[in-house]
């Protein structure tokens, strides 16, 4: 069946295809599925919709259904018509592949095999540091690779010796020289390079992951950048949706850290993917707690209802998972949230604390061979409450994680009526 929606697509993707298989650029993200059957069948969905319907693996194992490729100067007008007439969600947005990515076409009988975005030619080099002595460059490159273990040592036509990354792309190694430089990891002076002019390679290493730049996307709004990278462990400041030095700083090392793209929308974007995925696979879900009226997204796999008292409720580990929760809430201020901070701390769940404590927020963090303690409370509509995560030493990464999950997702639901004994310390 042809339409009038069809005809257009049918028209774009010609124009940028004329009489040939699929090519490199732009394509227009509809959504992303984690499961592989739920993908297959929502690609097919908009298969139904569209002409030029291709899938595409993302990072973390999960599966973009996009429109695609199309020329990036006529992807962005398209998808602007596509919003307005409401034929695509509002989220969706133009992005273009990274080298090697496999785009699949669906519903197309005639497609034999996946159009493959061609890769750029790898031949450029950052050269990183050159010396004179080869005992001085085998320890410059035994430095680098601390950051890069793909660096490679080489013996330069006029005698000396460099440290260098690569091969890659020319634009890759262009987009990242400047990036990586003012995060410090390379010198001011590196620079780019041939393979010819570096000369001998006496330990070539191995080409880097440096993904070419693809078109840049634009940032989510600054308070879900500050929790996406707080979760990803790079942001310990305010959650205010304002820039700063912090919040910049936090981009920068997210950037550099896992170097899935130089532009930060992009960037950000990716971990946003990577967060959903961690967080389908810890199987978090909402833990409604009716004894303190308040809701959680919490690792159930990890808990089981312990007890409720007076103004908390306790939730101990599950199948030997040496993690506890615990919600607390009460009516009051400042001082009733100060009072349950003490209580916390003395009751040892979280371990020699590190304080900070604003007008209406307080959080704790500690740790010791154990465990690791980690508390949050506000005043909020007349009530002090939050929550304390106990989690094992063993794994801090996930504490950190599940800690910045907790502290997004706390809400009220209910009064909660919870009474009882004076609380104890957990066994």
């Amino acid at each position: 069946m042809t339409t009038p929606l069809r005809l257009v697509m049918g028209l774009v993707l010609a124009g940028a295809l004329p009489g040939a298989a699929l090519a490199q650029g732009a394509v227009i993200r509809l959504e992303a599925k984690r499961d592989p059957q739920a993908a297959a069948q929502a690609a097919q969905g908009w298969a139904d919709r569209f002409d030029g319907v291709v899938t595409l693996a993302l990072p973390g194992g999960w599966t973009g259904i996009a429109i695609g490729p199309l020329p990036e100067d006529r992807a962005g007008p398209l998808l602007e018509r596509l919003k307005q007439a409401g034929k695509v969600p509002q989220d969706a947005f133009v992005s273009t592949p990274a080298p090697g990515t496999a785009l699949m076409p669906v519903g197309d009988t005639a497609a034999t095999a996946p159009a493959v975005v061609a890769p750029p030619s790898p031949d450029a080099y950052l050269r990183l540091e050159s010396v004179q002595a080869e005992p001085e460059a085998r320890a410059a490159l035994a430095r680098f690779r601390a950051d890069f273990p793909e660096a490679g040592l080489w013996r330069l036509p006029d005698g000396w010796f460099a440290v260098a990354l690569g091969p890659v792309a020319e634009d890759a190694a262009s987009a990242w020289l400047p990036v990586l430089a003012k995060a410090d990891m390379i010198p001011d002076d590196a620079m780019l390079a041939r393979a010819a002019d570096l000369g001998e390679a006496l330990d070539a290493g191995q080409a880097p992951d440096l993904p070419a730049p693809g078109a840049p996307e634009p940032l989510p709004p600054l308070d879900q950048v500050q929790r996406a990278l707080r979760w990803a462990g790079h942001y310990d400041g305010q959650i205010d949706g304002k820039d700063g030095p912090r919040t910049r700083a936090a981009i920068q090392a997210e950037i550099t850290q896992t170097r899935a793209s130089t532009d930060p929308g992009t960037a950000l974007r990716l971990l946003a993917e990577r967060r959903a995925a961690w967080a389908e696979a810890q199987g978090l879900a909402p833990l409604v707690d009716a004894a303190t009226g308040l809701t959680v997204t919490a690792p159930l796999r990890a808990l089981t209802f312990d007890r409720a008292e007076r103004a908390l409720s306790i939730y101990g580990p599950k199948d030997g998972s040496g993690a506890a929760l615990i919600l607390f809430s009460q009516p009051g201020g400042q001082q009733e949230l100060l009072d349950l901070a003490g209580l916390v701390t003395a009751l040892g769940w979280v371990p020699r604390p590190d304080r900070v404590v604003k007008p209406g927020h307080v959080t704790l963090h500690g740790a010791n061979d154990a465990h690791i303690g980690a508390a949050e409370g506000w005043v909020r509509d007349g009530r002090a409450e939050g929550f304390v995560l106990i989690w094992p030493a063993s794994d801090a990464e996930t504490q950190t994680r599940l800690q910045a999950e907790l502290s997004d997702s706390l809400t009220r639901h209910g009064p909660g009526p919870n009474a009882g004994a004076a609380p104890t310390a957990l066994p």
